[in-house]
């Protein structure tokens, strides 16, 4: 007689959505301490993703990060246009976020300022970056 094990599909199941508890960075005094969760731990996850260029760090998996370096040198035109699309993937690969809008440009002696609006499911992060151009 064979077991029956093709019924688990068949049972209620309840799905917990698991805490996002991450360690704080504190960027200005270059330490890390206590923990966060929730939009204070997804906009540390948007800050970290922005700063570490893709496809540089072996530590980090190749969906990890944003392909920012090679803007260096473009016409302002091109990179807005391909900033929008790079910071769109870079973030969307975390699945605490649904989407990013609100882009916002400002141009500064060879500097790109990107502001724009993360929506998560705690609700909405405002981020920014800089680009040299």
């Amino acid at each position: 007689m064979l077991p029956a094990a093709g019924d688990i599909l068949q049972k209620k199941l309840k799905i917990v959505q698991k805490p996002s508890k991450t360690f704080r960075l504190d960027t200005e005094k270059k330490r890390i301490f206590d923990m966060v969760d929730g939009l204070e731990a997804v906009r540390q996850s948007v800050y970290c993703i922005l700063n570490t260029e893709r496809f540089e760090w072996l530590i980090y998996s190749w969906n990890y990060g944003a392909e920012l370096k090679n803007l260096f040198g473009k016409p302002a035109g091109l990179v807005k246009a391909k900033i929008k699309k790079r910071i769109r993937e870079a973030l969307q690969q975390d699945d605490r976020i649904s989407k990013v809008d609100s882009f916002s440009f400002g141009l500064s002696e060879r500097k790109l300022h990107v502001t724009f609006t993360v929506h998560t499911m705690w609700g909405e992060v405002e981020a920014e970056k800089e680009v040299s151009i």
